[in-house]
């Protein structure tokens, strides 16, 4: 008998829907017409054991009792699922063959993995053991899937990278959390102060970004601008370039603070001749942006629809289960394989079908352009998200998850359009000795930018002309007719949004001090997974650590106290970045568990010694007291998430 056991329910019964018939349901199982059987997890039967799982003492929230780490790591049933852990238990072993068909990412590998080996799986079954990759919740396509089956010990790095990052979890969260709530409370904190690798240091971010904002004084620049006129009386205008002598007059983005500086221009240029010293111009393509995965889109449809990165995924999740509209949503990658060129026929047709709006667009599109999405090397356990063949009237869905399908569908039928196309014109010149550039971009062919929205668009046009620079040749005398003196004034940084905080996450590299850990993570995936990092900014708004206001994004009192409290390690992104870019090595078979873990566990005692230096009295009165039975849900959460 081979027993397919699936990551939740939906999956499960998608998967028997493919099999042989007749079906015949049973209790958390579904056999089917061969006699095989479909069973199914229902998220994480398992759990990290609690502390007091390892020794009694640690029940109490205890100083002398840290760092907690355990030498031999446990695992427990959750008790909520204990019901359906024993269904797939008993059918695992009755079972010739295994095959693991959890979601295609670190997360579904090692939620069905570790229940094998929670079941003392024998060494010949375990490495017979097969793994059903699904990205396409759509009948034909799991199909493909189920005749596709590749042996599951090729993924065996995805399972570690997992197991390391929840125990890393663990062991930041569960000490940390511990340590920095005692030091509260004993300075008169009510309640928990929950810690964690990756969610206090984005809780870092905001509080960093709204200090800097307050802090913040608005200074004046100037900046320059002069009406040039050729000989055949053609006129365009250009901006000042300071040169090197100007740096004491300037701020550290160059930008000129010297009114007097800049009206000694304005008069030394005015009526004077001057002549063209270089002339470029470049014509550009730009391809199609790539299809999304999770975290762009969640960044654009927090920027079209104000939607949060958690009611996003949610949506996600129920036009690829429910719908079946959508491939798997959690994906990182962005690229497509070449054998799904195959079904761009069926797939246009049913966007046609689905969303009217774009019937036009699917019309018009050339199905025969490959764009660069289609790359097979940058294709790994998923692919970009894009539509399915399946189609629906898009009024049965949510106005919200329309909106979601309309994007996801707008940026596939872009892969099928061409090229944008644009030329590039500079004009250098010289007048009284100082230096003025003229640019400007032409729009040659809109390309695959006809897809966006018409507002869309005439936001994007304004980098472009209206009027088009003169033909001028190096060399050429020119005359300055006017100038014109702006004065300007400096802005600070804006509060986060969903889709900037989103968007920092993933782009963390930039916020990272250590050039070498920079240099790493620019090629890496930011701080969280592209299926955590919602769950962790709602976490914190949980916590009380952040609030809404309109769009933008506060740090609580609560949670600026907290963050200017902490050691510096630990409230920035560098550690935890680094930490990512590990695990990401381990999945890639770069390094070893060991070398990850092991340095984490010695670093806990330094940090330890630290936080027990940090007096949280600014916090004093502030918190709400739980209850015992709250407590212990909270603990349980924190040592789940980051």
């Amino acid at each position: 008998m081979i027993l397919y056991i699936a990551e939740k329910p939906s999956v499960g019964r998608a998967i028997a829907d493919a099999l042989p018939k007749p079906h015949q349901k049973g209790d958390g199982c579904i056999t089917v017409g061969s006699g095989d059987v479909v069973t199914w997890c229902i998220g994480h039967l398992l759990e990290q054991a609690e502390p007091e799982a390892y020794h009694p003492d640690y029940k109490k929230w205890d100083k002398a009792h840290l760092p907690i780490i355990p030498t031999q790591w446990k695992s427990q049933v959750k008790p909520q699922t204990r019901k359906q852990f024993n269904v797939v238990k008993k059918l695992i072993k009755q079972a010739d063959t295994l095959v693991n068909a959890g979601d295609p990412d670190r997360v579904g590998q090692i939620l069905v993995d570790e229940v094998i080996n929670f079941c003392n799986v024998s060494p010949a079954k375990r490495a017979a053991t097969k793994r059903c990759l699904i990205n396409d919740m759509n009948l034909d396509a799991i199909k493909k899937s189920l005749n596709n089956l590749h042996n599951n010990a090729d993924y065996i790095a995805l399972a570690t990278s997992a197991l390391a990052r929840a125990r890393a979890d663990w062991l930041y969260g569960i000490n940390m959390t511990r340590l920095c709530t005692l030091q509260g409370q004993g300075s008169g904190y009510k309640g928990v102060l929950s810690i964690g690798r990756v969610q206090t240091p984005i809780l870092g971010l905001v509080v960093h970004r709204d200090q800097a904002i307050e802090k913040f004084v608005s200074k004046a620049f100037y900046e320059v601008f002069v009406t040039l006129q050729t000989a055949q009386g053609e006129s365009f205008v250009a901006k000042w370039k300071p040169s090197k002598a100007c740096e004491p007059y300037a701020d550290e983005e160059g930008r000129i603070v010297s009114y007097k500086l800049a009206s000694t221009v304005v008069n030394k240029v005015v009526d004077q001749k001057g002549v063209v010293t270089g002339v470029r111009q470049t014509k550009k393509k730009q391809g199609p942006p790539l299809p999304y995965n999770l975290s762009a889109l969640q960044i654009d449809a927090a920027k079209r629809f104000n939607l949060s990165a958690q009611q996003t995924l949610d949506i996600c999740q129920q036009l690829y289960e429910r719908y079946k509209l959508i491939t798997y949503p959690r994906s990182d990658s962005r690229h497509l394989p070449r054998d799904h060129l195959n079904d761009k026929v069926k797939v246009t047709q049913a966007i046609a079908k689905t969303c009217s709006c774009l019937s036009d667009a699917v019309k018009k599109a050339d199905l025969s352009i490959i764009s660069h999405a289609w790359n097979d090397a940058k294709v790994g356990a998923h692919h970009g998200i894009i539509p399915t063949s399946r189609s629906t009237d898009i009024a049965t869905l949510s106005v919200d998850a329309g909106k979601v399908y309309e994007l996801i569908a707008r940026q596939y039928l872009m892969q099928f359009y061409p090229h944008f196309e644009f030329a590039e014109k500079q004009i250098d010149s010289e007048v009284a000795g100082g230096l003025f550039i003229a640019k400007q971009k032409d729009v040659l062919s809109q390309g695959w930018k006809v897809l966006f929205p018409t507002s869309k668009l005439s936001k994007g046009k304004s980098e472009f002309a209206s009027k088009n620079l003169p033909n001028v040749a190096k060399g050429q005398s020119i005359y300055c007719t006017d100038a014109q003196l702006e004065e300007k004034q400096t802005s600070p940084a804006k509060h986060f949004t969903d889709a900037t905080l989103l968007a920092a996450m993933t782009g963390i590299a930039r916020y990272v001090s250590s050039v070498d850990i920079k240099k790493v993570l620019s090629q890496t995936d930011g701080l969280g997974t592209e299926a955590t990092r919602a769950g962790i900014i709602e976490l914190l708004f949980k916590r009380q650590f952040l609030v809404r206001k309109g769009k933008e994004i506060h740090a609580t009192q609560i949670g600026q106290k907290l963050i200017n409290s902490l050691p510096e390690q630990m409230v920035l992104p560098d550690m935890t970045a680094h930490w990512e870019s590990q695990l990401e090595a381990i999945s890639q078979k770069s390094i070893k568990y060991e070398t990850f873990m092991q340095p984490l566990a010695q670093s806990l005692y330094i940090l330890i010694e630290q936080v027990s230096q940090v007096s949280f009295s600014g916090m004093k009165g502030m918190g709400k007291a739980y209850t015992k039975r709250k407590v212990r849900r909270k603990k349980s959460d924190f040592a789940n998430k980051t």
